[in-house]
């Protein structure tokens, strides 16, 4: 069985330093003793660089938003357009 996922929002944390990196890292040890683990969501840039300089990049999990692909449209919408023939 999957462990539960606790999803930290980190979109407030803008200029992140060591004392964020060290109570990021402690929720996780914690969630993790009683069988869940953390997931952020939104870290900016600097935030991710210091958690890789910090070298708990493997351990912390962060969730990644997929940015769009030059001339798609993000959430999966499709330009609208005829289906070709089948019969073709």
């Amino acid at each position: 069985m999957a462990p539960e996922s606790v999803i930290v929002n980190c979109a407030r944390i803008d200029k992140p330093d060591l004392a964020a990196i060290d109570c990021l890292a402690r929720t996780q040890l914690a969630e993790r003793r009683c069988g869940r683990d953390v997931r952020l969501r939104s870290a900016n840039a600097d935030l991710l660089e210091l958690i890789c300089l910090a070298g708990l990049d493997g351990v912390l999990c962060v969730e990644v938003k997929r940015q769009p692909e030059e001339g798609e449209q993000l959430g999966g919408v499709e330009e609208e357009g005829e289906l070709p023939d089948p019969s073709v």
